[in-house]
């Protein structure tokens, strides 16, 4: 009896002293990637307050896409605005993609296009704008440039991400030809950027969806997840956010699992619910209907 509690002893000491290891080489290989990455952490964003969790199931993290090239002559402007929600109860991932042309209301009562928020205001009027003219709630942000997007996508998936391409599409020197292929971070990012055709805007946050989409779809053929920390420690030292460390590493173990349901979208505007506008201090816009789309969102956001 002694002898079989004394194997026992030393079995879960074993289990024990893994579990430890293991622990502090996640601990370590984060930090040490973080560290070696350059921070991108932004003073314009170090003020920012998001909404309180409803549960620390759910979770709601507004996307920046911030196109800032020296010859942008919008620098500064987001280029691309998403809200991802989250439950990790339900394991439903949404996506709200908002056109970047939207006229929109600021809380100071004057109207502007929604990309201009950033370049007002940073991260905190982006969210103060969405809960304007949205009812939104969000409770993290995320900002990256192109490159960072681009590194992520190949540090992330490196072989790659398959797409089914709607058309030949050439943008800043990177050919994609229609039909289904595999596209690594520059060439999926062209494919997510490209509106240089009849459809605009409206085409291009299609395919953002159909990208989106497809990283869900094919997020189990991920790194192996003992890598995830390096890996972790590399994106938040590139990125600029202030979603939680542990955060990110918990909802990468749902997606690395491969039980995460499909991506569920939403195009903002919705469908009749806008109109062009040439007419405005702020150029071309698209002009929308404030409740519609609100109740639109609540109604998409409540929906399982």
């Amino acid at each position: 009896m002694k002898k079989s509690l004394k194997i026992m002893t030393i079995a879960l000491l074993s289990i024990l002293l893994v579990v430890v290891s293991a622990g502090c080489y996640a601990a370590i290989s984060f930090q040490t990637a973080k560290e070696k990455s350059e921070s991108k952490l932004s003073n314009k964003n170090k003020g920012f307050t998001g909404d309180e969790q409803t549960s620390d199931k759910e979770l709601t993290v507004m996307i920046v896409g911030n196109d800032s090239r020296d010859d942008d002559e919008d620098q500064g402007r987001s280029d691309t605005l998403m809200v991802a929600h989250y439950d990790g109860k339900t394991k439903q991932p949404k996506l709200i993609s908002i056109m970047r042309d939207s006229y929109v209301t600021f809380p100071d009562g004057g109207q502007d296009k929604i990309n201009a928020a950033y370049a007002y205001g940073g991260a905190q009027m982006t969210k103060d704008v969405l809960k304007t003219n949205f009812d939104l709630p969000i409770n993290y942000y995320v900002v990256m440039d192109f490159k960072e997007f681009s590194d992520i996508i190949d540090e992330l998936y490196p072989k790659g991400v398959t797409i089914d391409s709607e058309k030949d599409i050439n943008l800043d020197g990177v050919d994609i030809l229609k039909g289904k292929q595999t596209l690594h971070g520059n060439s999926l990012l062209q494919y997510a950027r490209f509106r240089m055709d009849e459809e605009g805007d409206f085409g291009r946050i299609r395919r953002q969806q159909q990208v989106m989409d497809a990283l869900v779809a094919q997020s189990k053929d991920l790194i192996p997840i003992w890598e995830l920390p390096q890996v972790a420690g590399k994106m938040v030292g590139k990125i600029d956010t202030n979603v939680p460390t542990s955060l990110l590493i918990d909802l990468a173990k749902d997606f690395l699992s491969g039980k995460v349901n499909p991506l569920k979208s939403l195009s903002v505007p919705v469908q009749g619910s806008w109109n062009f506008n040439d007419y405005t201090e702020s150029g071309s816009v698209i002009e929308i209907d404030e409740q519609q789309n609100a109740e639109a969102i609540k109604n998409f956001m409540k929906d399982n």
